[in-house]
């Protein structure tokens, strides 16, 4: 029950959003991860932009390519200058740095680092705009039918758009496709280059 709780949380958190604009209308879907159980659906299929929610599909891939050997947790990055000068929210990273696999899932997780997610982009599909495509396309596989994404960070797009249900889709795969790090996501805090990054998310 215990663990059936959390994932029901998580999706509560996940998945019950608004977008940023005066157009959009509040949206949600509940749904039991395993058995795919829906306990609650409000305008669920309304396409809406999904913000920070983007970073979901940023790290599913990220975690398929540490799952292809394509990466592992040590990989190095490289900070280019384009993704340094990401607006916020930000880790604040410099180009011709880098930064660990293990740190940026972190970065993504607790900070919603948007230029580390244009780190990831551009690691693992060679430039954001291909790894965008790639979003979309997996979005597709995983039978998001009204998902597009134009970027890996969610900064305001007016092709980024998505849905309540096609979220909990993705949260689903992300849980049992990737278990072994379902524990991430409960994380409030991580330290890169001796500073602590805290979570605003309660």
């Amino acid at each position: 029950m215990r663990l059936a709780s959390k994932i029901l949380c998580l999706l509560i958190g996940l998945t019950a959003f608004l977008a940023g604009n005066a157009e959009a209308k509040y949206a949600a879907y509940v749904v039991d991860a395993k058995t795919g159980k829906v306990f609650h659906a409000v305008n669920e299929n309304t396409r809406n932009y999904p913000a920070s929610l983007t970073k979901l599909m940023t790290l599913y891939l990220l975690f398929e390519a540490v799952e292809k050997k394509r990466l592992n947790f040590s990989t190095r990055l490289a900070v280019s200058r384009k993704a340094a000068n990401r607006p916020a929210s930000r880790l604040g990273l410099k180009p011709g740095q880098s930064i660990r696999v293990k740190d940026a899932v972190m970065a993504l997780i607790v900070k919603s680092a948007n230029d580390v997610a244009s780190v990831v982009a551009e690691s693992v599909g060679g430039n954001e705009k291909r790894f965008a495509l790639r979003m979309t396309d997996k979005a597709r596989k995983l039978g998001m039918s009204r998902t597009t994404f134009r970027n890996a960070s969610g900064l305001p797009h007016r092709g980024q758009m998505s849905t309540a249900k096609d979220m909990a889709t993705l949260t689903r795969a992300i849980i049992n496709r990737f278990p072994q790090y379902y524990h991430l996501f409960s994380r409030q805090a991580f330290t890169f280059e001796g500073r602590t990054y805290r979570t605003h998310n309660k």
